[in-house]
């Protein structure tokens, strides 16, 4: 019998709140039913949303919450108006607690980050953390990060992240050594500021044992797959995310403006379109969706705020993934070879 994952839900987050969460989170239970889940928020709306989804009902444990972080609220504000007692702070503390393996929300970014450090705590010997996103590629997925956590991050806190990202490579995709790549302005190891080139030699003298560090990799070089785990700093990697969605939705506007113009076009269009629909679902962010903030003493995924039943439910199918392969478990061990120093030149630990 399967291990029961427990799982907090911010109920009331994101731009639809309930209307998202119940159905994506029913949605889960299909594929993965051994989830149990702990429902924050306001007990009336959720128990009366539960009637439409007996299945998640009887899965579900519901915990009243009188408040509620908005979609635009500062995170200082946020911070301030809901530490203790809202549906966000609470889903997080349950982690803490260990009453919830992992905690998903699709509410507001920075205040899921403020809380999240503020509640949890950063692991140790990790500064700042890192908020990773499974970027669809030409050969599967990738991991990237940071894509808007810490901006400025200096050559610590970019291996910090390699290691991070590496181990959340082993914990998904079940690859024993992932390849990493610092992204960069050119391949070359003369170009690039002074704390990319710093990392990059840094992690080749290391040779971590759990990746295989390939060098500096390019912007398109996301898009290719070219490596497993693309390491950045969050002003460069958020950018690089935000291009992304904006090219997908700029392609999706081209494909429907070829596709009505002409009468053969149209007839085209009904052929070929499961290619498109796939294809359109895996460039939309809001369905393949689930940002993870790494380096904290718990698992809390960021859904993203726009997205419907089926975006949620990737979000957490990702958290029951994430808590099934002992993610946390796997970050400290890498950590924790990491900061004594046990890395050595050819990939094996001092120990032998």
């Amino acid at each position: 019998m399967s291990e029961t994952i427990k799982i907090s839900l911010d109920a009331m987050g994101g731009d639809n709140g309930l209307e998202t969460v119940l159905p994506g989170a029913d949605l889960v239970l299909e594929r993965c039913p051994n989830i149990e889940f702990l429902l924050f928020g306001d007990s009336t709306q959720i128990t009366a949303g539960l009637e439409k989804y007996p299945r998640l009902k009887a899965a579900s444990s519901i915990i009243h919450t009188d408040v509620s972080i908005e979609m635009d609220e500062k995170p200082s504000k946020a911070l301030r108006k809901g530490r203790g007692k809202s549906s966000m702070w609470q889903a997080i503390a349950a982690v803490k607690a260990g009453d919830a393996d992992v905690a998903v929300s699709a509410g507001n970014t920075g205040a899921l980050m403020a809380m999240a450090k503020f509640c949890l705590r950063m692991m140790s010997g990790v500064e700042r953390p890192a908020l990773a996103a499974i970027w669809p590629t030409m050969r599967g997925e990738s991991i990237v990060l940071d894509v808007g956590a810490t901006v400025g991050a200096d050559a610590q806190q970019l291996i910090d992240f390699a290691i991070l990202g590496g181990a959340m490579a082993r914990s998904l995709q079940g690859v024993k050594q992932p390849t990493v790549g610092l992204l960069n302005i050119g391949v070359e190891e003369v170009k690039g500021v002074e704390e990319v080139r710093t990392a990059g030699k840094m992690l080749r003298e290391l040779s971590p044992p759990n990746m295989m560090y390939t060098g500096f990799v390019e912007g398109d070089d996301i898009g290719k797959g070219t490596v497993d785990v693309v390491v950045t700093e969050g002003f460069a990697g958020n950018i690089a995310l935000k291009s992304a969605e904006g090219t997908a939705k700029q392609l999706a506007g081209y494909l429907r403006a070829a596709m009505s113009r002409t009468l053969m076009a149209k007839i085209g269009y009904l052929f070929a379109r499961g290619a498109f629909d796939r294809l359109r679902a895996k460039m939309d962010p809001r369905k393949v969706n689930g940002g993870v903030f790494l380096g904290l003493n718990g698992i809390v995924i960021k859904s993203h705020g726009g997205t419907d039943a089926e975006g949620f439910a990737s979000a957490v199918e990702l958290a029951h993934d994430m808590a099934k392969n002992k993610l946390i478990k796997k970050i400290s061990e890498d950590l924790g070879d990491y900061h004594r120093g046990r890395f050595g030149q050819t990939g094996e630990s001092a120990e032998g």
